[in-house]
């Protein structure tokens, strides 16, 4: 079970992940969408990121994907640690700046507004950002090939599907002013 301290790292990251995600998801549960999409596409993609999510869940808690282990440096832990931290942080940080505007499916809600302050006057996507640098960090806390590397096979695709629709959608709604926004921000790192 717990026999790693980055297992247990991991574990308090996840719940504190958990607990971000799921206030801003009751909170979107009140709003009344103007546009909602959802596709097969959409729901697959969704679902292989639950999945890449409950694997390192399996690994901490059971045996089972021991077999697949590999040794790393102990230091390389501890920036795995620092980098979920910091993906923790961007999480939050991104909900806290989107407040009623984000949803979890790709859609416009009611008074929808065009946020570009906080986090998001210089990262267009930074819950995707939150996202990929967990996933990074997933690999460096949990030393084998499977539980490891799980979320980020399931959190690339992902990006490089939704981001897309995200973006049309946002430009539909918002037209010139998104496209000056898009140009004075990076996608997923700060434009310099």
């Amino acid at each position: 079970m717990f026999n790693s301290l980055f297992k247990i790292v991991f574990f308090i990251g996840f719940i504190l992940v958990f607990i971000v995600r799921k206030i801003n998801t009751a909170n979107s549960k009140k709003q009344t969408y103007k546009v909602k999409t959802k596709s097969t596409a959409d729901t697959i993609l969704l679902s292989l990121n639950g999945i890449g999510m409950v694997i390192p869940l399996v690994y901490v808690f059971s045996p089972v994907l021991d077999f697949a282990n590999y040794s790393l440096p102990q230091w390389l832990g501890w920036i795995g640690a620092v980098l979920f931290a910091l993906a923790i942080f961007l999480l939050w940080k991104s909900h806290h700046d989107l407040g009623h505007n984000w949803t979890p499916v790709v859609g416009i809600v009611q008074e929808h507004k065009l946020v570009i302050n906080g986090v998001y006057k210089y990262i267009r996507h930074p819950m995707y950002a939150a996202h990929i640098v967990w996933a990074l960090a997933q690999i460096l806390l949990l030393h084998n090939w499977i539980a490891g590397y799980s979320f980020l096979i399931a959190i690339v695709p992902f990006y490089l599907f939704r981001v897309k629709k995200e973006e049309k959608i946002l430009m539909g709604q918002f037209g010139i002013s998104y496209k000056k926004y898009m140009e004075t921000t990076g996608r997923l790192f700060p434009k310099f």
